[in-house]
């Protein structure tokens, strides 16, 4: 199951890329709905279900909650580390073309433990899995629309772009594969989706909702976001 919505990953993923080549005015309010998908899945379920299956705490703290913490540190690195990356290699034109790169590769790094997320989530329960399923399936999407505009915008080829936007929509396949060799123990899935949903909650607060508001800071993009999260309590209801 968890590879046949992988499959619906790697579709959104191609369709967001598609998008960014022909950049539309209603853009803004896909990702506010994404953003808002993917703040409702770790708050209302990812989080929870972590909690519980984590189990013990360090220090007088849940394991999962340490690990969502350092899920979302980790995610910002990572975004400091590009950043800083680009602003030294700014000034080398030659250059400009590897950091578009590098910062593509990372989200295809991204992309495959969003796969194996997909698949862990599946272990723990449908709701869990379908939960997980919507919040990858729609952020891939602007995931694919990133991937190949921060490796065009960087002065690399289209045909460079392309192969980008490929591997970064087969990444969740892969990862979510890789799921179906193992079965991971309650504690270690838990810890693993506590941290997943650490740097989730980072892209949903620091990437796709500033995104979303930057140049159409409209009502409507807040509807969408607040649609978002209600969906997601719908479906958590319902599963439950």
């Amino acid at each position: 199951m968890a590879v046949f919505v992988a499959l619906g990953a790697f579709l959104m993923t191609l369709a967001g890329g598609w998008v960014a080549q022909r950049v539309t005015d209603r853009r803004h309010l896909v990702l506010g709905f994404a953003g808002g998908l993917m703040l409702g899945v770790v708050g209302l379920d990812l989080l929870p279900e972590a909690i519980d299956a984590a189990g013990g705490a360090v220090f007088g703290v849940p394991a999962a909650l340490l690990l969502f913490v350092g899920g979302f540190l980790v995610a910002h690195l990572v975004e400091r580390l590009l950043a800083v990356r680009q602003a030294a290699h700014g000034a080398g034109e030659e250059r400009v073309p590897q950091v578009g790169l590098t910062a593509a590769a990372a989200m295809v790094g991204h992309s495959l433990m969003d796969g194996v997320a997909l698949g862990a989530a599946f272990q723990v329960g449908a709701g869990m899995g379908a939960a997980v399923a919507l919040a990858v399936i729609t952020h891939d999407f602007a995931d694919g629309f990133n991937t190949y505009t921060i490796t065009s915008l960087y002065g690399n080829a289209r045909r460079k772009a392309l192969i980008m936007l490929f591997a970064d929509a087969l990444a969740p396949v892969v990862g979510a594969a890789t799921t179906l060799l193992f079965t991971l123990p309650a504690e270690l899935l838990g810890c693993y989706l506590g941290f997943f949903g650490g740097a989730l909650l980072y892209l949903a607060a620091a990437e796709i909702l500033p995104e979303a508001h930057h140049e159409h800071p409209a009502r409507s993009t807040l509807l969408c976001t607040v649609a978002g999260v209600g969906f997601i309590w719908l479906v958590v209801g319902i599963a439950d």
